[in-house]
């Protein structure tokens, strides 16, 4: 009964996008995110409400020893801060688009005052270094899961149907090249990329260094592969994700880092590209790569390798333009006028 009543609806969603004045597919992917969006919201005249960006920062244990990343561990708290005060790219982002932003604290290896405008969900100081042990233990990563979980619901709870996922994490395109050769089986040496800015010598270090990461490990399962490689701001990231799925909010991906996360969110859950809007193609080479897996198409291309969410915040406008079209664009038929087949 239920893929009869799905199918009602993409037929009576692709038939109100066609009959907009306009030629038939002549807007391109907002067209393809219209019917994405009615089909998610099960409405033909869907709409984006307090969208909102979620932040998830957290520590790594490999950063301390600066082999695979030009900043030091520190940085992580330092941006935490900035975000706070309203000085990142995602805080000015958010304020164009009139998106909520929230910030948690995942797992930073750092004491952070009781009052700060954040979300305390803190796992730990850090994950482990994964050279020498699994980044987390499968406790940590099954709560890391269910905390996102109830920030998610929260957030949902006070109105929001669109939900867009940033991140903060000295090395984190490390854990998101591990995650990504495992679930993608493309070898660590196409995942590997500059992240924050290393040159080409530090990037084949970075990639010798993940290979014997990779090649330590056989992860039985995706959630023994979050553990033994993520960070614990990527597995708030998964649980993030699946809880927005599962609540049928509309789910901006960001980039790299982001997208590790969903590989690992898709693997629990394969229908989860259903909910999943793809904002842009990041500047970091294993993305492209990823996209490629999921076949999916983004958005944007503007050559970010930011990370925040900002690639997430920036696709914000676009959502709201698809559904505006939808809902307010006169079609032939209310506007009197002529479709083509009229005059053959």
């Amino acid at each position: 009964m239920k893929s009869m009543e799905n199918k009602a609806l993409e037929v009576a969603l692709q038939k109100k996008i066609d009959s907009k004045t306009k030629p038939l597919g002549a807007l391109g992917e907002l067209e393809n995110l219209a019917f994405k969006i009615g089909m998610i919201q099960n409405t033909l005249t869907p709409k984006i409400s307090k969208p909102a960006i979620v932040v998830f920062a957290g520590d790594h244990g490999i950063a301390l020893k600066g082999e695979v990343n030009p900043f030091p561990q520190e940085v992580t708290a330092q941006m935490v801060y900035n975000f706070v005060s309203g000085g990142a790219a995602i805080n000015v982002f958010c304020k164009t688009n009139v998106a909520n932003l929230k910030v948690v604290d995942a797992g930073v290896n750092h004491s952070f005052p009781k009052n700060l405008d954040i979300v305390n969900a803190k796992l730990g100081y850090g994950t482990k270094n994964y050279q020498e042990e699994p980044a987390m233990t499968s406790k940590q990563c099954e709560e890391a899961l269910n905390k996102a979980g109830y920030i998610v619901s929260k957030i949902h709870s006070e109105g929001c149907n669109t939900i867009g996922f940033g991140e903060m994490g000295i090395s984190n395109t490390s854990s998101a090249a591990l995650l990504m050769s495992y679930f993608t089986n493309i070898p660590i040496t196409e995942c590997v990329g500059s992240g924050t800015g290393l040159d080409a010598e530090g990037v084949t270090k970075k990639s010798q260094i993940l290979s014997e990461v990779y090649n330590k490990y056989n992860p039985k399962s995706p959630l023994e592969a979050l553990a033994t490689f993520g960070g614990f701001e990527i597995a708030m990231l998964c649980g993030a994700i699946l809880k927005a799925s599962e609540l049928k909010m509309i789910v901006i991906i960001d980039g790299f880092i982001v997208t590790s996360a969903l590989l690992v969110a898709q693997a629990i859950k394969p229908n989860i590209l259903d909910y999943c809007v793809f904002a842009h193609n990041s500047n970091e080479q294993g993305h492209t790569k990823m996209l490629e897996f999921l076949e999916v198409n983004p958005l944007l291309s503007l050559g970010l390798r930011l990370g925040e969410g900002t690639g997430a915040a920036l696709a914000i406008p676009l959502l709201k333009a698809s559904v505006d079209f939808l809902n307010d664009m006169a079609s032939f038929e209310s506007a009197g006028v002529s479709t083509e087949t009229e005059h053959n």
